[in-house]
């Protein structure tokens, strides 16, 4: 192939181009659905990891009652933090 090049040298060449026409290949191919694929109507959009929030009502235990003293300290708390 190439005077200059070794034949593990034109192999080596010949892997890595191969290699980076698959890597094309397959990042259009993603590119491709990512911009052209349409959900079924009613598909849930968003991510799918994060569990949707609950409500203090759901559970007993995901409730606590402060003190009026811990209420205080709550709010001294939030009046402290700077404001962005």
């Amino acid at each position: 192939m190439f005077a200059s090049l070794s034949l593990a040298q034109e192999i080596g060449l010949a892997v890595l181009l191969v290699a980076a026409a698959v890597w094309v290949l397959g990042f259009g191919h993603m590119l491709w659905d990512s911009r052209f694929h349409h959900a079924e109507p009613g598909a849930h959009e968003g991510i799918a990891v994060i569990p949707a929030q609950r409500s203090a009502a759901t559970h007993p235990m995901e409730s606590v009652e402060l003190t009026e003293a811990e209420e205080e300290a709550f709010a001294g708390l939030i009046r402290s933090l700077p404001l962005h």
